[in-house]
């Protein structure tokens, strides 16, 4: 709920952990539709205007001797003039950290690691679309994202910070008692295979994961199902990842145990 880049695609919550008794956004806002911005819920946007508007920003594209120069300046950047992108992937006061950043810098190095590394894409596309700047540079998981020529400071939307996170979604069951396919016994036969195979690769906590998706479609060519040996890497992020791979790769979660994801390739009628 916190997070615009890392909520589970076209899968609904079924209820909440805690009732919303109290908004994230401060007394009083218990009501107020999450946007982004401190626009009200209520309010009818022109698209064609924040097109407009975000080229306007934006200016004329870089050359590639600014985008090297600019890459340069910010390859080395310290602590203080980078923003680590962890779990929570593109959060709600990420933007206000991004903005910030973009009052002294043209631009801002952002280092992903963790569960979001899974998809780089889908951070990139959040990234652009909620900040309204562009990214120029992108080195496995290291990305150098642009305000635009024309930004000011002065007139940067205002976002509301969140004091703390919402209550957490409870969404349906990951694996189910009998895969999708399979029969019972056919799906424990499957957990078995999977459980005394070598693992595929070993995970690492908040480590970068941006060859897993095409590691495990490349191990599908030959094997009916692979083994992640995520040790230490956590059992909330272990779901986390298999949410991920189930709709990147696609395929299967079929067991979670002792921290090692178990993935079947799946029927090629469910491809």
């Amino acid at each position: 709920m916190y997070s615009y880049s890392e909520n589970s695609p076209g899968v609904e919550p079924i209820g909440f952990r805690e009732p919303p008794r109290f908004s994230p956004f401060g007394p009083g806002r218990i009501e107020r539709k999450w946007t982004g911005t401190c626009s009200p819920a209520q309010m009818k946007v022109d698209l064609d205007k924040l097109a407009e508007e975000r080229k306007r920003v934006l200016g004329e594209p870089l050359s590639e001797e600014e985008i090297a120069e600019l890459v340069e300046k910010y390859r080395h950047s310290d602590c203080s003039r980078q923003i680590n992108l962890g779990k929570g992937g593109v959060t709600h006061n990420t933007l206000e950290d991004i903005h910030n950043h973009w009052k002294r810098a043209e631009a801002v190095r952002i280092k992903c690691l963790g569960v979001p590394t899974l998809d780089m894409d889908n951070i990139c596309f959040h990234l652009e679309e909620k900040t309204g700047g562009i990214i120029i540079s992108r080195n496995i998981n290291i990305l150098l994202l642009f305000r635009g020529r024309n930004y000011d400071p002065k007139s940067r939307p205002v976002i509301p910070l969140m004091l703390w996170k919402p209550y957490a979604p409870i969404y349906p069951k990951l694996v189910k008692n009998v895969a999708d396919g399979l029969t019972f016994e056919e799906t424990k036969e499957m957990r078995n295979k999977g459980l005394n195979s070598p693992p595929l690769m070993k995970l690492t906590r908040n480590g970068v994961y941006v060859n897993v998706v095409d590691r495990v479609r490349t191990a599908f060519e030959i094997e009916e199902v692979v083994m992640l040996d995520c040790t230490h890497v956590g059992t909330s992020d272990c779901k986390k990842i298999g949410v991920k791979l189930r709709d990147l790769v696609p395929c299967v979660p079929i067991l979670f145990k002792d921290e090692q994801i178990i993935l079947w390739k799946g029927k090629k009628d469910q491809e």
